[in-house]
């Protein structure tokens, strides 16, 4: 199935004033120099699939400043059907999100509606950051296909946050209270582990024909799901939550539970974090973004927006052609790149056989090369 945003309109996004453009239906190029605006217009098209923004949380400082507020406007076909998705926020109120007139109630409603997998230098995190950057990963991917594991996700950091209240309290707390929290942590955790399970087994063997693809080697990456659910045999969350009660209570937090999974990724078999050249590591993040988007594009039926973000930086030609090829494959679907470089981006689109435009971005302003 088709997804397309077919326009774009914005209104005072960070710092983009004012710009309606529209879209091909397979490869967008945005170009300028760093901090013209490029990584913005991504974000806005990021924060109408996922109703935030990637890089700033807190909606007010995405207003572009001297500005009450920002408004963004989608209009897509999605399997042939018109969507617009409309974002706005004006100082002092609640953001909204619209789709075609009518207004969420729940953000968590609209996940998995417009699917979309970004690739930008970010993603680094994802080798060098903590292991909840890999969380994310996998909750971010998991969640556009599995509203109900969203909705279980959202439950157990509830009762996580009330946990770490109580055992932050200066008073004594109600063990009865607790208990129940830990039941609810461990039925909450089961359904994460075994989607988080079930998504990584999944997810490797694509992953690793992308590598090897982009790569044109057969090394040895390897990526395992560690989680804390399984590590004691016949003991069950719950149960290692009583256990460490002690421990948890004098440092104020839970230390055992689905908020400590994580996944190693090691090449061979060595963690890639301290033998990984930058190739190496630059590899890894676009074939685990690539296999992410071909199991969303799997689970959802529907083919996911894909945004790459100055990925093209410190890869080899050889890397560079063969992410082109693969990202141009009638597999792929609509396409957002930005780049520095428009002598650059000419040669990695030369000879594509497929509709492209090219846009500059200078201090915010956008106009149609």
């Amino acid at each position: 199935m088709d997804l397309i945003l077919q326009q774009l309109q914005l209104i005072n996004y960070r710092n983009i004033e004012q710009c309606n453009i529209k879209l091909s239906s397979k490869i967008n190029c945005f170009i300028g120099n760093n901090g013209m605006g490029k990584t913005n217009l991504l974000d806005t098209i990021y924060h109408m699939s996922f109703c935030k923004s990637r890089l700033n949380p807190t909606d007010s400082q995405n207003i572009k400043y001297g500005s009450e507020a920002f408004m963004i406007n989608g209009k897509y076909i999605r399997n042939n059907n018109e969507e617009t998705i409309i974002c706005s926020l004006k100082l002092g109120t609640k953001k909204q999100i619209i789709r075609n007139t009518k207004k969420y109630n729940r953000y968590a409603d609209h996940i998995g509606l417009i699917p979309l997998v970004i690739i930008s230098p970010a993603d680094e995190t994802l080798i060098n950051g903590s292991s909840e950057e890999r969380r994310n990963f996998l909750n971010i991917a998991i969640s556009q296909y599995d509203n109900i594991y969203l909705e279980q996700l959202t439950r157990y950091n509830t009762a996580l946050s009330q946990r770490n209240a109580i055992l932050k309290a200066p008073e004594e707390p109600n063990m009865a209270v607790l208990q129940i929290i830990d039941l609810q942590l461990e039925r909450y955790a089961q359904y994460l582990h075994s989607k988080r399970k079930q998504f990584i087994s999944t997810f490797v063997e694509k992953f690793n024909d992308y590598y090897n693809t982009i790569a044109n080697c057969n090394e040895h990456i390897e990526l395992k799901y560690k989680t804390t659910l399984n590590q004691e045999a016949n003991t069950s969350l719950a149960q290692q939550l009583q256990q460490n009660y002690t421990r948890d209570r004098i440092l104020g937090y839970t230390t055992r539970g689905a908020h400590k999974d994580d996944i190693d990724i090691t090449i061979n078999n060595h963690p890639i974090k301290r033998t990984a050249s930058q190739g190496q590591i630059k590899t890894t993040l676009i074939a685990m973004k690539l296999a992410q988007f071909y199991y969303l594009k799997q689970y959802c039926k529907i083919t996911p927006l894909l945004l790459l973000d100055d990925i093209f930086d410190k890869l080899d030609t050889t890397r560079v052609e063969k992410i082109l090829s693969l990202v141009s494959s009638p597999h792929f679907g609509q396409i957002f790149i930005t780049d520095t470089n428009r002598q650059h981006i000419d040669q990695l689109l030369h000879n594509r056989n497929c509709e492209v435009k090219l846009f500059n971005i200078t201090n915010g302003e956008i106009t149609l090369i």
